[in-house]
């Protein structure tokens, strides 16, 4: 609400956004000194509007990220007084005590994290690459705009600021979606692979750590897809002697994988410092993020891992963006789709896990039945990932997977894939097949062969190529 004086207004800020129309009165103009005596600082926006025929002001009030606010007792005295938090009742504005202020505190953290404003993120740590990748995948017009408008007129239009004209602050989903390092804003924001051959309870001791992958959200969902589904993705074609048909199934269903990672990491809380840990077993995958599932959701329909159903989601801005890009629906429907795919494969249901406290979320994707144990045989899935001649499992999980994946998987895999159909392909040919230039194939190249994956036989002229393995 709002007070009219002789010649100032006084608002006393609502939790919720508002309008108010002020139409020409008593006073000659409208003063925001007061503004200062707000704590935190709040700042209303105003325009003139045309209604009727007449010059309206109008003064827009939009829900404050940093609610709730305070004001004094009394904000024309001369020396500070007490602060109090206020909430309208009917037509009367009075001080929030008790159960009121506890509701009205707790409005503050429903604001979903990647919603909130973050003024550690600038403009200069967008990427336009990242940006353009995305407006041109879902379509958008902004695509054409991006080089020809500034940037932060581009953000603005994409809703991804927030605050006051003096203080605008991108929103955190900003970063995750279009920076190159998300990290820098929230620790660790990364995907850890962890195999265990022998069984995490049977022999703890003995494991091996793969890649650490990094990058915006959606980099960090495709690259971890690319990396699962060229390890452990493996088909087996089995023909039984009393049927002429043969049975085909895969140790894991690709979608199930995706669902998986794309929940973790839409899920996931970026407030705490623990990456998304994908654990690989003989018996199966696990994959954990800190932030468990909404005390909405009864933890019957938890155990029972057939539908989980939440009122309230920790990123929805960020579910809208991978939801535009295909990678998750946003209805609840991960867990149903998980358990079809896997029924479908004839691999056991999924099992999910979590605490009384809901601090993390853990699903872990059975391995078929009849697949045995596949982490023995990941070194030799591939030439260009294998390690038999030159080295253990542990230096294939470890040094190319990652080599690959921080230099660009698409491009390290098109790479090796057209050394395989002509060992005597050039450089400037692979870049004409790819699309790209010879420069970035030249730099790609060079991380193959630093890492031992691909090498050169014989000179540049009349030489060829050769994958190690």
């Amino acid at each position: 609400g709002f007070y009219e004086y002789t010649n100032f207004v006084r608002l006393n800020i609502p939790m919720g956004g508002a309008r108010f129309k002020c139409y020409p009165g008593p006073f000659s103009s409208v003063s925001y000194s007061y503004n200062n005596k707000i704590s935190p600082y709040y700042m209303p926006r105003t325009s003139v509007e045309e209604v009727d025929g007449k010059s309206v002001l109008v003064i827009w009030c939009p829900a404050g990220i940093n609610r709730p606010y305070s004001v004094p007792e009394n904000v024309t005295a001369k020396s500070n007084t007490k602060e109090y938090f206020y909430v309208r009742s009917g037509t009367s504005s009075i001080i929030a005590k008790g159960e009121v202020l506890d509701e009205l505190r707790e409005l503050a953290s429903r604001v979903p994290f990647d919603e909130r404003g973050n003024p550690d993120i600038k403009i200069e740590d967008i990427s336009t690459l990242l940006l353009r990748e995305y407006l041109v995948k879902v379509g958008s017009k902004l695509a054409n705009e991006l080089y020809t408008k500034p940037l932060d007129s581009i953000l603005e239009q994409m809703d991804l600021y927030v605050g006051p004209k003096e203080n605008r602050m991108l929103r955190n989903v900003a970063a995750m979606m279009f920076c190159e390092d998300p990290s820098k804003f929230f620790k660790r924001t990364q995907v850890e692979v962890v195999y265990f051959p022998e069984g995490r309870l049977n022999n703890p001791n003995n494991l091996y750590e793969g890649p650490v992958i990094k990058g915006s959200i959606t980099q960090i969902i495709d690259r971890t897809l690319e990396y699962l589904n060229r390890m452990l993705v493996m088909q087996t074609v089995i023909k039984p002697k009393d049927s002429s048909r043969s049975q085909k199934f895969v140790t894991y269903p690709y979608q199930a994988l995706e669902e998986s990672v794309t929940n973790s990491l839409y899920h996931r809380d970026y407030r705490e410092w623990e990456p998304v840990v994908i654990t690989v077993e003989p018996q199966g995958i696990t994959i954990q993020n800190v932030g468990g599932p909404d005390r909405s959701i009864s933890a019957a329909d938890i155990s029972r891992c057939e539908i989980l159903v939440s009122k309230r989601y920790r990123n929805r801005r960020l579910g809208e963006y991978l939801k535009e890009l295909d990678l998750t629906e946003g209805r609840s429907t991960g867990i149903p789709t998980i358990q079809n795919v896997l029924e479908n494969n004839g691999s056991p249901r999924a099992t999910v896990v979590t605490d009384d406290e809901r601090t993390f979320f853990r699903i872990t994707i059975p391995c078929h039945e009849a697949a045995g144990n596949i982490i023995a045989d990941i070194a030799h899935k591939d030439g260009s990932l294998k390690a038999s001649k030159r080295g253990s499992l542990k230096t294939a999980l470890q040094s190319a997977p990652e080599t690959a994946l921080q230099s660009a998987p698409e491009t390290a895999l098109q790479i090796i894939n057209e050394i395989r159909n002509n060992p005597n392909v050039t450089l400037s040919e692979i870049a004409e097949k790819i699309g790209v230039s010879r420069r970035w194939i030249a730099t790609n190249m060079k991380h193959l062969q630093d890492t031992g994956v691909v090498k050169r036989v014989g000179p540049n002229k009349g030489g060829h190529w050769e994958i190690i393995g």
